[in-house]
């Protein structure tokens, strides 16, 4: 199956490419020690290549202690063991270019472990060569930290150093302290850093957390934020959400270094980035992050919510419209560190009903405006695993179990094989996580040959996207207001001004049928909806049932 060729004559196969993520401990062991590895990944790729996608992000593989499962780096060049070494890696590129894939790996610019040898040299003193390469400052009159920032994984995001007896920055876990990229040879340090994969033919990067890179240099504590209680009247469980986060993120000075980011990529003709940023109000900074020579691409946490309602997301990607004119948004409903979307956006909905909205969603995310990015298993119609608190892995759940209980249940193995095989084809060792029992049944082996299987329609879908006309890339985009369960949103392609295609689609988010009156363009227009979604059309009106779907194109 051929991937997606959109905007490839420009050089610009980024732009509505569809990305899949690769979580490597859990997608496929090689070597059997029950960690999934690089030697794994290489093995499955014809795999992936099946599904139609464009390419890869590979999760961290870094060297680390595995704090953070790799968001801890000790080593910026060198694979971690328990994944292989860089000859493994080169293996992978080679392969998914021999495959016509491209290769996107993580960076993470914005901490490092705190094994790694510049902080290990930071800490020793005050004034050696690295001392100021991270976040360090002085313990208040009364000894406690300089402000009341808070870690994303909860309290205090300061941890003290009897070394230095001074107090260094953690944005999450205290084995994660922040890198001080107000320093300019931390800035070429991690340039130079990414020209070292871009030499070995890696063809962008996903860039974590990217705007915790800079924090404000007056330490100004950060203000209360008014708290939603929960049903029981109680504040949330993490003191992050506790405060309005204007001084620990989200820095001017950021803008400035992802503008020396993209002049390093721009010498790599065809190289992408795409940044994940999260915050108070995510559509601006994915705006900003994307325009002026900065990011390629950026996704926010919007889509990552529990609510997937026809009016939450009307709301969502009309702003996003709004605000990102120039912009690119990357549109992803999955990841690694939420629960899966399956059962996240499917509750109140019998599996049944779940297993067909399933590829609506993937519709929806195929025909906005944006690229898209796809979660390992998703393709499989994974729900979220129950991990037993004697299992977890995920520091952050255990942490704060049992109000949270962690990213595990959307890290568990890949399930590749049913009818016998050990943890169900992933390792033939104990796997770090265990396989979820409710996934044997809907491992690969058991959906490849099923014409009807949610991997089939998966990549029909893909196939059928892949297909549509390349100026639909950057078509624009309208969300029709409709006040109902019904999620309706325009496409149209122009050229110096002159309309010369209009699409049109309309998807059933509800739990009963609905009908919309077709606007007088698409009246009669050509029905372009992908196999396996239901809908009917009478004159000008068009009925859904339940997960119905509709695409029409008027030329």
């Amino acid at each position: 199956m051929s991937g997606n060729t959109i905007s490839e004559h420009n050089g610009e196969w980024w732009r509505n490419c569809v990305i899949y993520q690769i979580y490597p401990r859990s997608f496929c062991d090689a070597n059997g020690d029950g960690i999934g590895d690089l030697q794994g990944i290489c093995q499955k790729l014809e795999y992936v290549k099946s599904l139609g996608v464009d390419a890869i992000w590979i999760s961290p593989f870094f060297k680390s202690p595995m704090a953070d499962f790799g968001y801890d780096v000790s080593d910026y060049r060198d694979v971690d063991p328990i994944f292989g070494n860089l000859d493994d890696f080169d293996r992978v590129i080679e392969t998914a270019h021999t495959l016509g894939l491209k290769v996107i790996i993580d960076q993470i610019l914005s901490h490092a472990s705190d094994q790694h040898p510049w902080f290990e040299e930071s800490r020793s003193s005050r004034d050696n060569p690295k001392a100021d390469w991270f976040v360090w400052a002085d313990a208040n009159p009364d000894g406690s930290a300089p402000n009341n920032w808070m870690s994303n994984f909860g309290g205090s995001a300061w941890r003290w150093c009897t070394r230095r007896r001074q107090y260094y920055l953690t944005n999450f876990l205290k084995e994660q302290p922040d890198l001080n990229l107000h320093n300019p040879e931390v800035q070429e340090q991690l340039l130079a850093d990414l020209k070292f994969w871009l030499d070995r033919g890696v063809d962008g990067f996903r860039l974590d957390a990217i705007n915790h890179a800079f924090h404000n240099q007056s330490l100004e504590s950060n203000p209360p934020r008014p708290l939603k209680l929960d049903d029981n009247g109680l504040p949330p469980v993490n003191t992050y959400e506790h405060q309005w986060h204007i001084h620990d993120k989200s820095q001017p000075e950021n803008l400035v270094f992802l503008q020396r980011v993209r002049a390093l990529m721009d010498q790599y003709p065809g190289s992408t980035t795409v940044g994940e940023v999260g915050d108070d109000n995510t559509h601006k900074i994915m705006a900003d992050y994307t325009t002026e020579n900065r990011l390629h691409m950026a996704y926010s946490f919007d889509l990552l919510a529990e609510d997937c309602s026809a009016e939450f997301l009307r709301e969502t990607l009309e702003k996003n419209r709004r605000v990102i004119e120039e912009g690119w948004p990357c549109w992803s409903i999955s990841n690694h560190d939420v629960p899966r979307s399956f059962s996240r956006w499917n509750k109140g909905f019998d599996r049944e009903t779940a297993l067909a909205r399933a590829p609506l969603f993937l519709l929806m995310q195929l025909m906005l405006r944006g690229s898209v990015c796809l979660y390992q298993g998703e393709e499989l119609g994974l729900p979220e695993a129950e991990v037993a608190f004697e299992d977890l892995q995920d520091p952050y759940g255990i942490n704060l179990w049992p109000e949270f209980k962690g990213r595990d249940g959307c890290r568990t193995p890949m399930p590749w094989f049913n009818g016998g095989e050990v943890n169900a084809g992933f390792s033939r060792a104990k796997p770090w996580l265990p396989v979820a029992e409710e996934h044997y049944h809907l491992a690969v082996s058991v959906q490849e040959d099923d014409k009807h299987s949610m991997l089939n329609r998966f990549r029909a879908l893909l196939d059928w996207h892949a297909a549509l006309s390349p100026a639909l890339a950057t078509a624009e985009q309208n969300i029709v207001d409709t006040g109902d369960d019904l999620l309706v949103f325009e496409r149209s392609i122009q050229d110096q001004g002159v309309e010369q295609e209009r699409y049109f689609v309309a998807l059933n988010l509800g739990k009963t049928a609905a009908e919309y009156t077709l606007p007088t363009p698409f009246v009669g227009a050509e029905d372009i909806t992908p196999a396996g979604f239901a809908g009917s059309v009478d004159g000008n009106l068009l009925t859904l049932p339940v997960a119905g779907a509709r695409v029409f194109r008027h030329s």
